[in-house]
């Protein structure tokens, strides 16, 4: 029988990237690197990363608290909780949250390509780089993810 994962509302590893903290729920070792699953809560007042586009992932994003703002080329979308945002290879997009509230995205990688990048902004910052755009889009680009 195949190993099944159980993360409890405590558990998975946790990342903060300034203001806002990432919860890896799945790094793609139960699912063959299929699928990655993150949960991420956006600080109030708080931008996302600089848009960007994956070309070998595609990325979901499911509202389930708080309301958030995505950007896909020059278009704005407003997603309450409850709405679903699916991004495909080569679309441009980000977020932000411009409200008062904490928001919370349930966030998926297929495959799990990009989990590692969070990791791998933890330690940048750990290593006393602050995540500027600059340095955000550099972090990106070893997982084929390119500025828009």
């Amino acid at each position: 029988m195949a190993d099944v994962s159980v993360v409890g509302p405590d558990g998975g590893e946790s990342i903060s990237i300034g203001t806002t903290r990432v919860r890896i729920l799945e790094d793609g070792s139960t699912t063959e690197h299929r699928l990655g699953i993150a949960e991420i809560t956006v600080a109030p007042h708080t931008d996302g990363p600089p848009q960007h586009r994956h070309a070998q992932h595609d990325e979901g994003f499911y509202v389930t608290a708080g309301r958030v703002t995505f950007t896909v080329g020059t278009e704005k979308y407003e997603a309450p909780a409850g709405t679903l945002v699916m991004v495909p290879p080569g679309a441009p997009h980000t977020f932000a949250n411009l409200t008062d509230h904490p928001a919370v995205m349930l966030n998926t990688f297929t495959p799990d390509l990009y989990v590692q990048y969070f990791r791998d902004l933890r330690d940048m910052i750990a290593a006393g780089r602050p995540p500027t755009p600059e340095a955000m889009t550099k972090a990106m680009r070893p997982y084929a993810t390119e500025p828009a």
